[in-house]
């Protein structure tokens, strides 16, 4: 193991969501409260997870906000930073994004301190930002965060020694960008396996079935969460959590309206909480069809839920919500539901696997009801 890795020094993180910032923060909290959720040992003569003292909170941690053009995604992402800081982090807001020359411009500011930081912390691994990053970096420490459920498919194919998909695109054919991209997400690949000169560590609320070789894996309990926010007053009413299955072209967008007026329905929701990367179109139709009462959280729904006010049950379609929100709200007194995506919904150009990954993101959650595909009347 080379010196570096066991030092204890300046980390840096990279996030692109607001997701992945609350992460970060649980991350960061279970390390600087000295208390480490239970984790999963590596194998046998393979690295472990890097060493963990109790810092005291925001020590050496800087956040680095890549940040995306979506209006929703940056409002959420600029109150998360104002928690970050409430909690003694640096923030840096890069425009990572603002024009042909900003991912240049971004690499360029960021390589210093990349070369120089002790240990990583990312939010997303298929994003090609982050991959383009990480073959600068010579951190002994890296950790990943979750990023929803793509976290459950980066461990996979990181165990099988797959390239770096997401979920919903494999399958298709590789497009000029993406062969043109191969090599640096090769290389990021390479840089997330441990070896004997770096550790690598997945912090997780996700269940993770296959832990790659040598990978400590590490159980968010979504502790900063509940020690920061709650508990909720509760509604009489459910409130059901939006997708956007529709958008990234997995379920078709008049079976997904159908199926959210049957839920609404059957089971008396009155709010529909949107997800972030949601139309506006879309959830016009939704409220004109249903009725509905249209939220746009202006924080994570893990946050939004234990501040409340919120429904004593809470409907879901497989998203990472249902592995999350039962931590979140743990002892409260709310019902967490999941309603399976009828294959008859899926697109004809949906990936090969999506009905299955949508099915193991729903048969592997704990503390949820799970209900059968709804049949719109």
């Amino acid at each position: 193991m080379s010196p570096r890795a066991g030092r204890t020094g300046t980390t840096l993180a990279f996030v692109e969501s607001p997701v992945q910032l609350l992460n970060t923060l649980e991350w960061a909290h279970a390390r600087g409260a000295g208390r480490v959720p239970a984790a999963h040992a590596p194998p046998e003569g393979g690295p472990g997870p890097a060493q963990r003292t109790p810092d005291a909170p925001g020590t050496g941690l800087t956040l680095v906000v890549l940040a995306p053009t979506d209006p929703m995604t940056r409002g959420q992402l600029r109150r998360m930073a104002d928690l970050a800081r409430d909690e003694g982090h640096t923030v840096r807001w890069e425009e990572a994004r603002g024009g042909a020359a900003a991912p240049f411009r971004t690499v360029g500011a960021l390589a210093g301190l990349l070369r120089h930081a002790e240990r990583v912390v990312v939010g997303d691994p298929f994003s090609r930002y982050v991959q383009l990053l990480l073959t600068i970096t010579r951190a002994g420490s890296l950790v990943v965060v979750d990023d929803g459920t793509a976290t459950m498919e980066f461990t996979a194919q990181l165990a099988r020694g797959e390239r770096l998909v997401r979920w919903h695109r494999k399958g298709g054919r590789r497009g000029p960008r993406e062969l043109l991209l191969a090599p640096v997400s090769s290389s990021a690949r390479r840089r997330l396996t441990p070896d004997a000169a770096r550790r690598v560590e997945v912090f997780s609320a996700m269940p993770i079935e296959e832990t790659p070789e040598g990978v400590g894996v590490t159980v968010n309990d979504f502790a900063w969460t509940r020690a920061r926010f709650g508990p909720p007053r509760l509604t009489r009413s459910a409130d059901l959590v939006g997708t956007s299955l529709v958008e990234t072209g997995v379920v078709e967008a008049d079976r997904y309206l159908d199926a959210v007026r049957a839920l609404a329905a059957t089971h008396g929701v009155t709010r529909y909480f949107a997800h972030r990367r949601e139309s506006t179109e879309k959830l016009h139709r939704l409220a004109a069809a249903t009725g509905l009462e249209i939220v746009r959280p202006e924080l994570p729904l893990e946050l939004i839920a234990r501040r409340g006010p919120i429904g004593r049950t809470i409907l879901s379609f497989p998203s990472t919500v249902v592995h999350t929100l039962p931590l979140a709200l743990t002892g409260t007194g709310v019902r967490v539901a999941v309603c399976d995506i009828d294959p008859a919904w899926l697109t004809r150009t949906a990936s090969p696997r999506a009905q299955g990954f949508l099915s193991g993101v729903t048969g592997s959650a704990r503390d949820v009801h799970r209900l059968a595909a709804v049949s719109p009347a």
